[in-house]
């Protein structure tokens, strides 16, 4: 299967926008502006009534753009993600059961984490690829610092309070693949259809640069 942060964070695309929207119609002109800047991958969150039909949308008139569910939280949501034609999952945590339903679902899914423990229970189910949420609030780049030590197998894409100003930190990190944000699409700047300061911030954070992924050894005798 596809890798999650592969598929979002390849090639060379640092920044997962993460929407919330409450108007699906203004989904398809979102996703152009994001693709227009750089970031073809889009995470829209299941909290609003729209973003099924947002997800569905986009997955029908952007061909360029990944669009995939963010805030799945139980086997429903993996369902009608998928058949709203959600190409990847995000989760802003996990459960068994939950990891099992993204498994059959065939779509590559990223769950969330924010500790140790989160993490090697992941590792011990084969999983490598992590949502780290609430970034800033669990820690940021000093908590994932001290994770590729013990756990330099662990990719993580972190989210959750991380702005253009920090997002350079977490890049340089050698266990972070790409990081999830919100501030290249403001509220206001989606409300106003200002779709050209949009495209405008897109670009920006695709500038920041490739993230640090790859440069873990991936050492230790018990992996």
């Amino acid at each position: 299967m596809t890798s999650v942060l592969d598929l979002v964070g390849a090639p060379g695309v640092p920044v997962l926008p993460v929407v919330v929207l409450e108007d699906a119609a203004h989904a398809v002109p979102l996703a152009r502006a994001l693709v227009a800047g750089g970031l073809p991958a889009v995470e829209v969150t299941l909290r609003t009534p729209a973003a099924l039909d947002a997800i569905r949308a986009v997955a029908d008139a952007v061909p360029d753009a990944v669009v995939g569910a963010g805030t799945v939280v139980s086997a429903r949501c993996v369902d009608e993600a998928v058949a709203a034609g959600a190409r990847f999952l995000v989760s802003p945590g996990w459960t068994g059961g939950l990891l099992d339903a993204a498994a059959a679902s065939g779509v590559p899914f990223l769950p969330g984490v924010s500790t140790a423990s989160d993490v090697v229970a992941l590792l011990e189910r084969g999983v490598r690829e992590m949502k780290f949420f609430p970034a800033e609030a669990a820690g940021g780049t000093a908590y994932l610092r001290s994770l590729a030590g013990p756990l330099p197998q662990a990719r993580f894409c972190p989210t959750g309070g991380i702005a253009a100003a920090s997002a350079r930190s977490y890049l340089a990190l050698p266990n972070v693949s790409c990081v999830g944000g919100t501030w290249m699409v403001p509220p206001d700047a989606v409300a106003a259809r200002d779709w050209g300061r949009v495209e405008r911030l897109a670009r920006e954070a695709a500038a920041l640069g490739p993230a640090g992924a790859g440069r873990l050894s991936g050492g230790g005798t018990c992996r």
